[in-house]
């Protein structure tokens, strides 16, 4: 009995760390990753993260049409290849790309009514080349940490 007790859980625990997901709690985000073949069905508020893990490019840009906006992208630290993020025009208020180490590209810009970001944290990506940070609500942007840094547009912030 204690046995087959331990090989159960044994195969539960070898299921979870095999089957290692991703939370993304907002449905359009999920969404628009099932649009690009990173996830499969309906939103359920998570995605495989060996799907999204090696993914190097992502481009996720707001659109006119309702019920598309994104308004979080949690989930966005498990892109750890991730060297290229388009997600200007969306609603974002918050952007957490410290774990986007290998970034190179970011555009997280704005219209006057769409992304209304107050702060993004840079400093962990000193591979950044490009960042595009306008129209947001940004009143102190510290790139010092980003050494190669070679274009910034930060137009229309506080």
């Amino acid at each position: 009995m204690n046995k087959v007790l331990l090989i159960l859980i044994g195969l539960i625990f070898s299921n979870l760390i095999i089957a290692q997901t991703t939370a993304i709690p907002d449905a359009n985000f999920e969404q628009a990753l099932i649009n690009l073949g990173y996830d499969t069905g309906l939103p359920d508020g998570s995605v495989p993260t060996a799907n999204i893990n090696t993914v190097s490019s992502l481009t996720i840009v707001g659109t006119s049409f309702p019920n598309t906006f994104i308004y979080d992208l949690t989930g966005i630290e498990d892109f750890t290849a991730l060297t290229y993020l388009d997600c200007h025009n969306q609603f974002l208020t918050n952007l957490n790309i410290t774990q986007n180490i290998n970034l190179t590209y970011l555009d997280c810009g704005g219209s006057p009514t769409r992304n209304n970001l107050n702060i993004i944290n840079l400093t962990q990506n000193i591979a950044l080349t490009t960042l595009k940070c306008y129209h947001n609500n940004l009143s102190n942007l510290d790139v010092s940490q980003n050494i190669n840094l070679t274009y910034l547009d930060c137009y229309n912030n506080l």
